[in-house]
């Protein structure tokens, strides 16, 4: 069954701080003691805000029980998801996980998550969770000295209520003057900041490379 076209549903520093934030969270995760967390964003208080769908065209499957959209995009506050198809297994954001593919984007301060697919996760209609896959997975930010952060792994986790993504599987994080490489990265999206450490039961190493000022 075809619905109307449109739907809708109301429902840090200078590079060189940032690098020394890079290695000093990199030796604090290698000791065992935490990063200091971030102050809770404009996002993570904007997650109570209105879920927003609008979508090119929507189908129901009756068999299966789940809805179909095209051409999709959900905001919710500034969280903001769009991709060229979309499944769920219903309108109600109380509970429910959405399966985005082709060309998703996933929006996150100053940036934004690329992949093929990303599995969103709502729990009493707010948006929680981002799991990104892609060959690779892209995460891309605009640093506060104006540079960017790019990152990419095989898959990415946003967790929206702290403001952070986890990279993992050949993960990799730059800054344009700096590398990190490692099989799991956690980047801090508010802080800027990037924790380096062995993904669980693993026994990886974690690369730093520092390009000298000057070098193209």
């Amino acid at each position: 069954m075809a619905a109307s076209p449109r739907n809708r549903l109301r429902g840090g520093a200078a590079r060189t701080g940032a690098l020394l934030a890079v290695l000093l969270t990199a030796a604090l995760a290698a000791s065992g003691i935490a990063a200091p967390q971030a102050v809770p964003s404009k996002a993570t208080k904007a997650r109570d805000a209105e879920i927003v769908l609008d979508a090119a065209s929507s189908e129901v499957d009756y068999r299966s029980g789940t809805l179909l959209f095209r051409d999709i995009v959900i905001t919710q506050g500034t969280v903001r998801v769009q991709a060229e198809r979309a499944r769920a297994t219903g309108l109600d954001f109380k509970e429910a996980t959405w399966t985005f593919s082709g060309k998703v984007r996933i929006s996150v301060q100053d940036g934004e998550l690329r992949s093929d697919e990303a599995v969103v996760t709502f729990v009493a209609d707010r948006v929680t969770r981002a799991v990104v896959r892609g060959k690779p997975a892209e995460l891309e930010q605009r640093l506060k000295d104006g540079g960017k952060a790019r990152g990419r792994a095989a898959s990415l986790t946003y967790e929206t209520a702290v403001g952070k993504v986890t990279l993992r599987g050949d993960a990799s994080l730059s800054d344009g003057r700096s590398d990190i490489r490692g099989e799991q990265l956690v980047y801090d999206i508010n802080a800027q900041r990037v924790q380096a450490g062995k993904a669980s039961g693993g026994d990886d190493r974690v690369r730093i490379v520092i390009r000298p000022q000057g070098t193209p």
